[in-house]
Parts: structure tokens; C-alpha cells; sequence
């Protein structure tokens, strides 16, 4: 497995980890990923899956990475610090390594936040700070709002299908040292299967046949296409041990430039009115 520094704390995560959300496969598909080197698992309050990564990573604690989320409902102070001690209590540990805000919120200054966040780290419930499904304009204003810790990460949407973040926020996150977490890479399973009424028939097409001329899934060439952007990982779930690891061999290979060109042409924005 592909390591990849987040942001610039010089630790390593890897380039394929495991999203729990929509997850009911239990901690069999989760301890296998570990083993094959997904050691970071994505969860979330809101997912009720944090009950479920406790019990995956019961005893191998110091070799999994686990990153939660805060619900985009629970931003004020003091709901920030509850939220975050919950969490901890149903994940069965003492610190969460990435601690997340879910979704930005109108309703809650963006500071009064960020300051929960900035108290969590002080207490060492959490070691790094992150955002998930922020802009770029409010990724800034929550980077400004903190004084003493940067932002790392930041979790999107991201996948051929779905590439709105290569106008601005992509650039921005790899010149800054901002880890992009890409969620939902598989497009909810469309880009691992061939389907007999593609909404895209010359992306898919031209996935498939790089996929057989590199003896890969098709589901592990997008997510290599993912990963081969610079500071992007890929958390990808499935409820199945085999899918699981089968994610995991999307990585410690790589496309090549052509081939990752064909798919970017072929999964332009306008590519199926060609």
C-alpha cells in the first residue's frame, strides 16, 4: 500500500483507506482492509457506524488511523465537546486521530467552532483537525478561525464522475499541503461494474479497457485514477471482505499519463455529447 503524508504532519496514511458510511458489513471487512493496508477508517456520529469501528480496531488500536466527524448539527461549543467525548466512547478509545466537521453550519459561527476544535486538541482528544464537504471560501474562513493548529484534510466528493474540486479547491489543497479525502471514488459502484445502459459509454468504455490492458478491476482503476492526483486519498467502502481487498490492490501501481488523460477526456463534463 501507498503511503501519503497528511497534510504536512509528517504522518502517513494510506492512498486506499475504508469508508463506513451506509456500512453494515460488520468488523470481518474491516480488520481485512487493515491487514492489507487500509489502516485509516472514515466514520462519522451520524453515521452510527462508530460502534462497529470500535470493535474492528479492539486490540490493534496503535496500528489503525481512525477519523470521525462532528454532525454539521452539533457545532456550537459545548456540542462540539460532547459530540467528540461520545464519540470517543463508542469508538473504545482515548484520542480520535482525525476529528472532522462534517458539513459547514449557517446557524454557528465558524470561529465559536473551531475554538471547540482548537480545546480538543489541547486536551488530546484529538490529534489533527479537519473539514468535510467545505469550499474552498469556507475552508479558508475556518482556517483563519484557528490559532494554533492548521486544517489537514478536507473530505469530498470526488470521482470521475464527479470532478467540480479540479477548479479550485484541488489546486489549492496541493499547494497549501491539504490532504483531499475522496469519498464516494467508486460513484456508488458504477465505475467498478459495466452496466448495460451506461450514463457515460465512452468513460466507461475507455475504464474497461484500461482495466483489461492492466490486468485490474475496474473499480482499482479508478481509484488509481483518484489517487494519482497529488495530495488526494480514497476512502472507498464495501460491506464484502474480498471488495475490501480488492480495493487496496488499487494501489502500490500506477497509471500512466496517457492513461489517465484518456480517462480525464473521457469522463469530461461533456464527453458523452461527443
Amino acid at each position: 500500500m501507498e503511503l501519503r503524508e497528511l497534510g504536512s504532519t509528517g504522518v502517513m496514511v494510506p492512498a486506499i483507506g475504508t469508508g463506513v458510511w451506509r456500512y453494515n458489513g460488520g468488523v470481518e471487512p474491516l480488520r481485512r482492509g487493515v491487514e492489507a493496508g487500509a489502516f485509516l477508517i472514515d466514520t462519522a456520529e451520524a453515521y452510527g457506524t462508530e460502534d462497529v469501528v470500535g470493535a474492528a480496531v479492539k486490540g490493534i488500536r496503535d496500528k489503525v488511523f481512525i477519523a470521525t466527524k462532528v454532525s454539521g448539527d452539533h457545532l456550537a461549543y459545548d456540542d462540539v465537546i460532547r459530540a467528540a467525548e461520545a464519540s470517543l466512547q463508542r469508538l473504545g478509545a482515548d484520542q480520535i486521530d482525525l476529528y472532522q466537521i462534517h458539513w459547514p453550519s449557517s446557524r454557528v459561527p465558524i470561529g465559536e467552532t473551531m475554538r471547540a476544535m482548537e480545546t480538543l486538541a489541547d486536551r488530546k482528544l484529538i490529534k489533527f483537525i479537519g473539514v468535510s464537504n467545505f469550499s474552498l471560501a469556507e475552508m479558508r474562513a475556518a482556517q483563519a478561525a484557528l490559532k494554533n493548529y492548521p486544517i489537514v484534510a478536507n473530505q469530498v466528493l470526488y470521482n470521475l464522475e464527479r470532478r467540480h474540486i479540479e477548479a479550485d479547491l484541488l489546486p489549492y489543497c496541493q499547494a497549501n499541503h491539504v490532504t483531499i479525502i475522496a469519498f464516494t471514488p467508486l460513484a456508488s459502484g458504477r465505475l467498478a461494474r459495466q452496466t448495460q445502459y451506461p450514463s457515460n459509454p465512452r468513460g466507461m468504455k475507455a475504464l474497461a479497457t484500461i482495466a483489461t490492458t492492466l490486468q485490474k478491476t475496474m473499480g482499482q482503476v479508478a481509484l488509481n485514477w483518484c489517487t494519482s492526483h497529488p495530495n488526494v486519498i480514497a476512502i472507498p467502502k464495501s460491506n464484502s471482505a474480498v471488495r475490501v481487498v480488492e480495493n487496496c490492490g488499487a494501489s502500490g501501481w500506477s497509471l500512466s499519463q496517457a492513461q489517465v488523460k484518456e480517462l480525464d477526456d473521457a469522463f469530461a463534463p461533456d464527453a458523452e455529447d461527443d
